[in-house]
């Protein structure tokens, strides 16, 4: 199956609401030069000595888009460069808030001036964003349900940029979640899937924290095996549709007993590099709920 991978000038407004809702538009990028430069996480940590294969990541990259187009999603490729390992992370160079796309500010420096080839694409493609300058914040600690933001508190995420989003959006309610910096960012140990549940993997959040979304929402756990798998960065797609690695069983199966379409892709050699499926998209337009 051949995919076109769209950048055109004429696109629906941008608006993204929540994590859950049908999925309209999305950025990705090719992993053509992934690899596994300067170790920035733990995972990197552990599959440094063998590193990436870069053809099998991008022919696992490929079916990943291709089970997204087939579900109606239109799919924008950013262009790779080799100067950036790590691009094939969309969700963290930017992040849609409402009916705003926002510009991040990366929090390492081997991933510093992915934001400008994003600018760019979006310059070109005529849609309006508001960049984030002045403190490092990444679109994998961001996450929106309805009127409230979750904002994770991690290595590439300060609170200082935490707090110019909160002046930025003052009709919104936005929170913090520390999280233990060993997990990169937010989505690694959390995950909204509807507007009740919520998957988590709750020794990488503090009490304090936990106890709140406990509060809010259903908690589905992975257990620290699937952690490491990433059983928390799952895609959802709407429809109780969810993108999921075939590796991780348990969380797996706990979402098709609650009625999940579960969609199982495997991107094992993309997640050595500690990201995947809502690392490997910036969502640029749901439909509103």
């Amino acid at each position: 199956m051949t995919i076109n991978l769209e950048s055109e000038s004429t696109m629906m407004k941008k608006t993204c609401t929540n994590e859950f809702s049908e999925l309209k538009e999305v950025i990705v990028c090719s992993p053509i030069h992934m690899k596994i430069k300067e170790i920035i996480n733990e995972t990197q940590k552990h599959f440094a000595k063998e590193n990436i294969d870069e053809s099998l990541a991008v022919k696992q990259h490929k079916k990943f888009v291709e089970t997204l187009v087939i579900n109606g999603i239109k799919v924008y490729g950013l262009p790779p460069e080799e100067q950036f390992p790590e691009q094939v992370f969309t969700r963290d160079i930017g992040f849609t808030l409402g009916d705003k796309v926002f510009v991040s500010h990366m929090g390492s420096d081997i991933r510093s001036g992915e934001e400008e080839i994003l600018r760019k694409w979006l310059q070109e493609n005529k849609t309006s964003f508001i960049p984030q300058s002045k403190h490092s914040i990444e679109g994998g600690d961001v996450l929106v349900d309805g009127s409230t933001i979750f904002v994770g508190i991690s290595g590439r995420t300060t609170i200082e940029a935490i707090n110019v989003l909160k002046e930025e959006l003052p009709s919104y309610k936005i929170l913090p979640i520390l999280i233990d910096k060993e997990y990169l960012h937010l989505d690694c140990v959390f995950n909204v899937i509807s507007p009740n549940e919520a998957i988590i993997f709750p020794e990488g959040i503090r009490e304090e924290d936990r106890q709140y979304l406990a509060s809010r929402y259903d908690l589905i756990e992975v257990t620290k095996e699937e952690q490491f798998t990433l059983g928390t960065n799952v895609l959802s797609i709407g429809s109780k549709k969810i993108i999921s690695l075939p590796c991780n069983k348990d969380i797996n199966t706990k979402l098709r007993m609650r009625g999940y379409e579960v969609i199982e892709v495997d991107i094992s050699e993309i997640i050595k590099s500690g990201g995947s499926f809502r690392c490997c998209t910036m969502p640029l337009a749901r439909a509103n709920r």
